[in-house]
């Protein structure tokens, strides 16, 4: 993130490359106990997250947490569902584009905004595999380009 006091924490790369992302929404994230010291230590993944909308409140599913490793027995659930807090417009805005054929709401990062987490909340249509590969030919030209113009400054 280009903005101060921000920390990327985590980045969900695979969502970037198997989803087209429409919109983004960044959102605070309900936290218990131990969570946040997890959190901020790095430990969590979120291979298959995904979040929907149930009651007017979004939730998001398979954010893994993992336990703090120094707290006591009484830890959290590593693979609870997570609430996310947004303003109620954007609830209903949201709602309204997932009602749309094929979208879908992704966890695409987290991050740290003043000492809060953070979750960056994508509004994703899924990719076809010829998009995929259309993705990776685009990124081998990039990367022969930039050989070549290094190439090419060094002699």
């Amino acid at each position: 993130m280009s903005e101060t006091g921000s920390k990327l924490i985590a980045q969900n790369k695979k969502a970037r490359f198997n989803y087209t992302i429409e919109e983004t929404y960044e959102c605070g994230v309900v936290l218990e106990g131990t969570e946040v010291k997890s959190v901020k230590a790095g430990n969590m993944s979120f291979p298959d997250a995904f979040a929907e909308i149930q009651e007017g409140e979004v939730w998001v599913t398979g954010l893994h947490i993992s336990p703090y490793p120094f707290s006591s027995v009484f830890n959290h659930d590593p693979d609870r569902k997570k609430k996310l807090l947004l303003h109620r417009e954007e609830i209903k805005r949201l709602s309204r584009k997932v009602e749309e054929k094929g979208m879908t709401l992704i966890p695409l990062d987290v991050h740290l905004k003043r000492g809060r987490v953070k979750i960056t909340l994508g509004v994703c249509r899924g990719k076809k595999q010829f998009d995929k590969r259309a993705d990776i030919r685009e990124r081998d030209i990039q990367r022969d380009m930039q050989r070549e113009f290094k190439k090419g400054l060094n002699g």
